[in-house]
């Protein structure tokens, strides 16, 4: 039989998952992931940003949390939302309107005079950010073979070191030169208001959420283009074949039933316990690294330089995940980086020199975003296409309820016992995550459930 007959005799799943890694591939994950990684650079830069003004602005420790709470607030109310309108409208339109967004209000954000403004901003680039993770990676998801799944959507991730490395490198060069530092930092966040562009018309729909429409043709169409990218390369692939249960409703009321229906009850309870205490210890941590380091009695260059060492351990941490997950499965690998991330947490917390604070800082930054990958790698996974972005959104959403708890927590277990109690409290969550993580389904080599 020919690659043309085989083609043609095959499903759009099957033919999707036989497929090599294409330049088609690699377009839709750097064009995703570059769009990851403007995000991570905001993230990145409202620490440094927080620690900049609380000496500019003379501002006390509760009006530093909210400003990086008020934008979680916004990330949980978009990774809700942003999931059931991707499974209405598409993954790509979705994801650039995030980016449109996060990108002008992050622009605007340089030109305010005063907290509220800020805090008004912050809201609106929460909202695109928060949309636009889940919804990214159950895009990358549903075009990659799934014996390489995994791998990909940890790559994806992997770009958030990219950006987070770009906002240390902005927060160390940039902020520190003028009082007018931050502006320019917040003015170098606008550029995803440009890329959304890019990403409307230069990547295409997922075709797998075309073929679950019923638009049988843009989507043989789609799946061409990645066959025709592969040239002589199609060939078959063992897949194995995953359970087919019921087909999930389309209406917005009934794909929120099903995520608690009996199918899936247990792996939304878990995977929603995972992104709370995930975020709840990551964002905790590393939105306050500089301020603490500052509390420390480092001044605010030295602090910055600390923090950037320490973000570059986040692309080792990235890449021993993407290899792991497809040898040893998500659930395995997913729980020793959690592992990982508490004990590095509490040597973090009780490091009394340079070197220790920095060793401590590269191990947490090593395995707690190799946890990240991982996570973001099994969560697509969990639910059919008509249900996908929805159920990654929701259990993002409940992930950013913690990061917005997290910061405001900060500072009064700070004042109750300092550095050391704040980061067991992190390993505590880190440890619970890891339990929970053992409630999903691994899912590593087989094929998406495609109702």
């Amino acid at each position: 039989m020919t690659d043309a007959e085989t083609r043609t005799d095959a499903t759009l799943p099957e033919r999707l998952d036989r497929l090599p890694f294409t330049r088609m591939h690699l377009r839709v994950l750097t064009g995703s992931g570059l769009g990851w990684a403007l995000d991570a650079m905001d993230v990145g830069l409202i620490s440094f940003v927080i620690a900049a003004l609380a000496v500019q602005w003379e501002l006390q420790p509760f009006e530093t949390a909210w400003i990086a709470s008020i934008g979680f607030v916004g990330m949980a109310i978009g990774a809700s939302v942003g999931g059931l309108l991707a499974d209405r409208f598409g993954r790509r339109s979705v994801f650039a309107l995030t980016l449109l967004v996060y990108g002008i209000a992050t622009g605007a954000s340089a030109l305010v005079g005063g907290l509220v403004a800020l805090l008004v901003l912050r809201f609106f680039v929460g909202l695109g950010l928060g949309a636009e993770l889940p919804v990214a990676s159950t895009y990358v998801s549903e075009f990659a073979p799934a014996r390489i799944r995994g791998r990909l959507i940890v790559i994806l991730e992997a770009f958030w070191a990219v950006g987070w490395t770009a906002a240390a490198l902005i927060g160390y060069f940039v902020i520190p030169t003028s009082d007018n530092g931050w502006r320019w930092a917040f003015a170098l966040g606008a550029v995803p208001a440009a890329y959304a562009l890019f990403v409307r018309w230069g990547l295409p729909e997922s075709a797998r959420w075309l073929e679950r429409r019923g638009r049988h043709e843009e989507a043989g169409a789609v799946v061409r283009t990645f066959e025709e990218s592969a040239g002589d390369a199609v060939s078959a692939v063992a897949v194995t074949a995953a359970d087919t249960p019921p087909a999930a409703s389309s209406t917005i009321a009934s794909r929120l039933a099903v995520l608690w229906s009996r199918e899936f009850r247990v792996r939304t309870a878990c995977l929603w316990l995972v992104w709370f205490c995930v975020n709840f210890s990551y964002y905790g941590a590393f939105i306050w690294i500089p301020s603490i380091l500052v509390s420390q009695g480092y001044d605010l260059v030295r602090s910055f330089g600390f923090t950037l060492i320490i973000t570059l351990a986040q692309l080792p941490g990235y890449a021993t995940a993407a290899w792991l997950i497809e040898v040893w499965g998500r659930r395995l690998t997913l729980s020793v980086f959690l592992v990982g991330s508490a004990l590095s947490a509490v040597v973090f917390g009780t490091a009394g020199s340079e070197v220790g604070v920095i060793a401590a800082g590269m191990a947490l930054s090593f395995f707690n975003l190799g946890a990240w990958g991982a996570l973001y790698a099994v969560t697509p996974e969990m639910y059919p296409t008509s249900l996908r972005a929805t159920g990654s959104g929701w259990a993002a959403g409940a992930g950013r309820i913690a990061s917005i708890i997290a910061p405001l927590m900060v500072p009064v277990l700070l004042a109750l016992g300092g550095a050391p109690t704040l980061f067991v409290v992190f390993a505590v969550f880190f440890v619970v995550a890891a339990v929970a993580v053992w409630g999903l389904v691994d899912r590593r080599g087989m094929a998406l459930d495609d109702r």
